[in-house]
């Protein structure tokens, strides 16, 4: 089954249904990135995809059904969702009649001047805010305003005023820089979706540590996500790196050799490939060392030992991806190689070819100037 919803998630127990019996509860998605848990109290039938009205307070509420099932209890779980203290675990109504349908996209169609309007409001009370979106329950009568703030604000007269203009029940809900670009939507530099849009429900915060631990240049135009803080993928392979990390030479230890020292220029972590420079500040006779070779220098020197060279003579290294030991493979290999071989071959294409006579034509020539039978005669 193929799904479009955002922060969708996979039923993996969607062909056991004894799996699907074991719980009455069902999780509801709506607008962009809002879910909700409710109990299916009478007995529907439902599956994946299916528009049902929900209990809302106040009034009901249109959402999209995105899991049922055993997993409904895991995500509940995994999301710490706690009953209202009020009227507990709220019930499904019904699947959406058309005129529910109906009245949900008369609701959805006021909510982009509805946002309009609120910011030129919050504007004129002079609140230090953005209102980020709007989003109207699926029978108009609650507005939920989604916001960011840096400092704290206090709108209770914005509310007042939004709830004389649109004559509804508000709600103001604040929300962060990434999960205002979750819900906008976009591309990333990486050429697929945004990932606070796609499948990521749980936002953690990401430091420029992260980005030290990957040897990743300091670059905020680089490292800067289309929310304008730092990219979120950058926590993905940060454990990794780390972990890789322990398994190398300290940066401030200086390798000593007969010929010069030796001081940390740069690593490749994953590789396990270290560099290192007979400058302690500037990249000068650059020697590229596996990390196995680097311990062993350094336990030569512990004890009071220096070998001639520390590159390895006996082995290749690989440096800088293209060499071996300091020289290149190509080097003697033209760039323009490519371009000739293909000139020659359509000009070898070009050249005419010379058209045999056939047999058959010439036979018929040699016939007819041969004499007759008669001339002879």
């Amino acid at each position: 089954m193929r799904h479009t919803n955002k922060l969708h998630t996979y039923d993996w127990l969607h062909d056991f249904p004894e799996f699907q019996k074991l719980t009455n509860m069902v999780e509801v998605q709506f607008k962009n990135t809002r879910k909700g848990y409710f109990i299916n109290s009478n007995n529907l039938e439902l599956e994946q995809g299916d528009l049902v009205a929900v209990e809302s307070t106040p009034g009901h509420d249109i959402g999209t059904i995105t899991l049922t099932g055993k997993l409904v209890e895991l995500q509940m779980k995994k999301n710490n969702f706690r009953p209202d203290a009020n009227g507990g675990v709220k019930r499904v109504y019904r699947i959406a009649r058309q005129t529910d349908i109906d009245k949900y996209e008369r609701a959805k169609a006021r909510e982009q001047s509805t946002m309009i309007r609120s910011r030129q409001i919050a504007e004129e009370l002079g609140l230090q805010m953005k209102i980020g979106d709007v989003e109207y329950q699926g029978d108009g009568n609650k507005a939920i305003f989604y916001y960011i703030a840096d400092e704290r604000v206090d709108f209770r007269q914005l509310i007042k005023v939004l709830a004389s203009e649109f004559r509804v029940k508000i709600e103001m809900k604040q929300i962060g820089a990434r999960q205002e670009a979750g819900r906008i939507g976009g591309i990333g530099p990486c050429g697929g979706q945004l990932c606070c849009s796609s499948w990521m429900s749980s936002f953690v915060s990401v430091s420029t540590s992260a980005a030290r631990a990957q040897d990743i240049a300091i670059n905020p135009q680089k490292l800067a996500g289309q929310c304008g803080k730092l990219k979120c993928c950058m926590n993905y392979e940060v454990d990794l790196y780390i972990e890789a990390q322990r398994g190398l030479p300290s940066r401030e230890i200086v390798l000593e050799a007969r010929d010069a020292d030796y001081y940390h220029f740069k690593t490749d972590i994953l590789a396990g490939l270290i560099t290192y420079s007979t400058d302690k500040y500037n990249g000068a006779n650059l020697v590229t060392i596996p990390k196995e070779r680097a311990f062993e220098i350094i336990s030569m020197n512990k004890n009071g030992k220096k070998p001639s060279k520390i590159a390895i003579e006996e082995a290749s290294v690989p440096v800088n991806g293209g060499d071996y030991n300091g020289k290149d493979l190509l080097q003697d290999q033209s760039i323009t190689r490519f371009d000739n071989a293909t000139s020659n071959q359509s000009r070898r294409r070009r050249k005419p070819r010379k058209r045999k006579p056939s047999n058959a034509s010439g036979g018929r020539r040699q016939r007819r100037n041969r004499p007759s039978s008669d001339n002879k005669a």
